[in-house]
C-alpha cells in the first residue's frame, strides 16, 4: 500500500522541469525544492496512511451517508404519512361534501313540506275567516230583518193604535172590554 505513493512520487519528482535543468544540485539534495517537495509530501502521504486518515475519512463519509440515508428514510415515511393524511382528509372532505349535500336536499325538502303545511293553514285560516264573515252577514241580516220587523210591528201597532182610536166610542170600547171579560172568563173555566 505504501509503495504506490513512493512511485507516484518519484514518477512526479522525475517528471519535474527542475530534474530537467539540472542546475548542478543532484537529484538529491536539499538544495533542489523538487526533492524537498517531493520528500515532504511522501512523509506527509505517509502520516496520514500511518494514523488511517483515508479510513477515518471513509468512515467519516460512510456515517454521513448512513446519516444522509436515514434521513432520506425519515423524509420516505414523512411523505407517506403526508400522503395518508392528505388521502385522509380528502376522504374527510367527500364525506364532508356528501353530508352537506344530504342536509341541503333534507333542509329543501323540509322547507317544501312547511310550505305545504303553511298553503293547508292558510287555507284554512281563510275558510274560518270566511265562515266567520258569512256568519257575521248572516247575524248582521238577521238583526237588521229584526229590527225592520220590530220596526214595522211598531208602526203597525201605532197605526192600529190610530185607527182604532179614532173609530172606537166610547160604547163600542165597552162592548169590546164585556166580549173580553166573557172570553177570559170561558177560557178559564
Amino acid at each position: 500500500m505504501i509503495r504506490f505513493p513512493i512511485i507516484a512520487a518519484i514518477a512526479t519528482f522525475a517528471a519535474s522541469p527542475a530534474f530537467a535543468a539540472g542546475k548542478g544540485y543532484g537529484l538529491i539534495s536539499l538544495r533542489n525544492t523538487d526533492f524537498v517537495v517531493t520528500v515532504s509530501l511522501i512523509i506527509f502521504i505517509g502520516v496520514l496512511l500511518y494514523f488511517k486518515v483515508p479510513g477515518l475519512l471513509a468512515g467519516m463519509l460512510d456515517k454521513r451517508a448512513d446519516g444522509i440515508q436515514s434521513e432520506l428514510d425519515e423524509a420516505r415515511a414523512l411523505r407517506d404519512e403526508a400522503q395518508s393524511v392528505l388521502a385522509e382528509f380528502e376522504r374527510k372532505a367527500r364525506d364532508a361534501e356528501d353530508q352537506a349535500s344530504r342536509i341541503v336536499a333534507a333542509a329543501r325538502e323540509e322547507a317544501e313540506r312547511a310550505a305545504e303545511t303553511a298553503k293547508a293553514d292558510l287555507a284554512a285560516a281563510v275558510a274560518r275567516r270566511l265562515e266567520a264573515a258569512e256568519g257575521q252577514i248572516a247575524s248582521a241580516e238577521a238583526k237588521a230583518v229584526k229590527e225592520v220587523r220590530d220596526r214595522a210591528i211598531a208602526v203597525a201597532v201605532a197605526t192600529a193604535q190610530e185607527v182604532v182610536a179614532e173609530q172606537m166610542t166610547p160604547d163600542a170600547a165597552s162592548a169590546l172590554i164585556d166580549s173580553s171579560i166573557a172570553e177570559v172568563g170561558a177560557r178559564l173555566n
